[in-house]
Parts: structure tokens; sequence; C-alpha cells
């Protein structure tokens, strides 16, 4: 019996000791933890290729993901069926240069399904700063709304698509869109 209580009192003790130590720790690196939830959020994934304008590639723990941007959609440059589209080469430019090295964060939207019928992730893509891709292709007239399914920022989108054709900003200026299938 009392050997149980001294293996208790340890347990309890090593406990004290790590809650201590944490707590020491933050006091005397107030900034390191900081830093480490702003580089490493949850979601947040490094981006290893670019598709095309509106499709990228991330790693995600050693797996590359496929991630086909919500409710925007841009002149295609790989599709077999069809020649590249105008603007198709300027939007995929637009979203590598737009995204860069960053690292980017995910993030799924509730009334859309999470995968397309061609096994993409269907995600919101967000930079470091907070700018949402989809919202900055469109409002640069790089894409434009693509509304065939229900997401909850569509009328954000159909309204930034708006203001993109109403000054020809991007393709609307040089092209005429075409909706993808």
């Amino acid at each position: 019996m009392a050997s149980r209580r001294a293996k208790k009192r340890l347990v309890s003790l090593i406990a004290a000791l790590l809650v201590a130590l944490v707590g020491w720790l933050a006091a005397r690196y107030p900034n390191t933890a900081s830093k480490f939830i702003k580089t490493a959020p949850p979601g947040t994934y490094n981006v290893v290729a670019f598709d095309d304008g509106d499709t990228i590639q991330v790693d995600m723990n050693g797996v590359h993901e496929k991630i086909r941007f919500i409710g925007v959609d841009t002149p295609e440059t790989h599709d077999p069926r069809k020649e590249v589209q105008c603007f198709g080469h300027a939007a995929a430019n637009f979203t590598k240069q737009l995204i860069g090295s960053q690292p980017v964060r995910l993030e799924a939207d509730p009334l859309s399904s999470n995968r397309d019928r061609y096994n993409r992730l269907l995600r919101y893509v967000y930079l470091p700063d907070g700018l949402l891709v989809q919202a900055e292709i469109i409002r640069q007239g790089y894409g434009f709304a693509y509304t065939s399914f229900t997401f909850t920022k569509n009328d954000e989108f159909v309204g930034l698509q708006k203001e993109a054709r109403e000054s020809n900003s991007g393709l609307w200026k040089d092209c005429t869109p075409q909706t993808n299938d």
C-alpha cells in the first residue's frame, strides 16, 4: 500500500515539475511559442507544384495532395480536350507569383463537398497574411466566380467578378471568357 502512495506522489511530483518547467520556459522565452504558432498553424502546408491558375499541389505530411480552389475558375492550360484558353498562361503565372514560396492555409467550406470528381481536395486557400487567393484571382481579373456549385463565398466572388469585369481587368479586357465544365 505504501508503495502505491509513493508511486502516486512521485508521479504527482514529476507532473508538477513539468508544469513548473513549462511555465519557466514560457516566462523566459515568451516569443518562442507565439513564433511557432505563427509559422506553423494547423492546416498550413507548403506548395510543391502549381498545376494551373486554380489548382496547386501541397505536401501534406509527405503526401502530395492536389487542391482545387473553391469558387474560382481560371482559363484552362492543361485540358487535353481543349486548346490553351485565352489568358490561361497569365492566370497560371499570376497564381504562382501570388503564392510564391509562401505556405498556404487550407480551409474547407461547409456547403461544398470535400473532393471533386477528379478526387482533388476542394479548399479555400489563404496566404500567411490572411489574403484569400481565390478572391485576389477574381479581383485582378485572372479568373471568374465558379458558381456551378454551392459555396459560402458565392456572393462575394460574384461581386468581385462584377467589379473586375466593369473595370476591364485582366481577362475581361483581352478575352471572351467561357466557363469550363
